[in-house]
């Protein structure tokens, strides 16, 4: 916002082109792409305009502040270096000019480029080793879930409104009580009970509970007090909107986990011990061999009650002369 100089450098191109040789009239600026990564094409309108126009045969040079803000990835740098080879059109940079048709200005282009794509990958893991060290010490600032906050000075705290906190506690005593989700949304509709969420503002309003809501309360470990960073990993592919997908990581595989950082609602052992009846309840039984939720009363009562609103196939075996039935469950 404050710092303008870099952006200055860069709209200073045009009197570059002219002191080059080319006049105004030939000189289109593109600056579409203005504040956005290099790192990827795909979200670039104005990157793609660049390729179409040179593809075409209709631009002379290409100029840049530096080269390396074209493209960040080599995916995309060498076959717009290719391009312009093949149509003879020059890139530029403060440093020079350069022709991507000769094997000298390729050499430099392609070690620019890559040295470009490094230094990306340099910058990243400088900012992530950063971002872990301060998880590990727990001071990473997070959004905290409903129920909790945080005031001025960054120390956490429990909602000052009992309302939220007992509606907070209640979903955990009622998931031990009834041993699963399900038990507990029919638990809060019976009594019309509404849980607290955070909307986009980060202000606390008030929803009907639906089993995603539940289960992220009961998997959220803030409540149990527990600072925990990485708990997803990316899948290396991205939805169509182009967010990119994560998944969630298994508690042996959290990456920092810092105890009693916050306000409890939970102890840490019934924390683990409502996540591996979560992973008990999945109801992919042949692969997981869990045992899923137990049923109330007998096996027998439940077989009558099935009967009773479901029609009856029969089967006849013609050798024995024998009928038997089969109740559709």
């Amino acid at each position: 916002m404050t710092n303008q100089e870099s952006l200055r450098l860069q709209y200073a191109l045009r009197q570059r082109a002219n002191d080059l040789g080319w006049d105004d009239t030939n000189i289109d600026v593109v600056d579409a792409d203005l504040g956005l990564s290099g790192s990827t094409a795909a979200h670039r309108e104005g990157f793609k305009d660049v390729i179409a126009r040179v593809t075409l045969g209709e631009i002379g040079i290409i100029l840049s502040y530096e080269v390396t803000r074209l493209a960040r990835n080599c995916s995309d740098w060498y076959p717009l270096l290719d391009l312009c080879g093949y149509r003879q059109c020059l890139i530029a940079d403060r440093d020079g000019v350069y022709d991507p048709g000769s094997t000298n200005g390729r050499l430099l282009l392609g070690l620019k480029g890559t040295i470009s794509e490094v230094e990306l990958h340099t910058l990243r893991g400088r900012l992530t080793a950063g971002l872990r060290a301060k998880a590990e010490r727990g001071e990473l600032t997070l959004l905290l879930p409903a129920g909790l906050e945080r005031d001025a000075n960054g120390v956490a705290s429990k909602d000052p409104s009992r309302e939220v906190q007992q509606r907070i506690s209640l979903v955990f005593t009622t998931f031990l009580e009834g041993g699963s989700v399900g038990k507990v949304i029919r638990s809060f509709r019976d009594r019309a009970l509404s849980i607290p969420r955070r909307d986009r503002f980060g202000d606390i309003a008030w929803r009907t509970p639906s089993a995603s809501m539940i289960s992220g309360i009961l998997r959220n470990p803030a409540y149990a007090g527990a600072f925990v960073y990485g708990r997803t990993k990316s899948c290396r592919t991205t939805y169509a909107s182009g967010k990119l997908k994560t998944a969630r990581c298994p508690m042996a595989e959290w990456k920092v986990v810092v105890k009693d950082r916050y306000p409890a609602y939970i102890d840490w052992d019934g924390f683990e011990r409502i996540q591996a009846m979560l992973r008990d309840n999945h109801a992919e039984y042949q692969r997981n061999q869990t045992r899923g939720v137990p049923e109330k009363g007998p096996l027998s009562c439940r077989a009558s009650l099935g009967a009773a609103g479901a029609a009856t196939r029969c089967r006849y075996n013609t050798r024995a002369g024998l009928a038997t039935s089969a109740i559709p469950c």
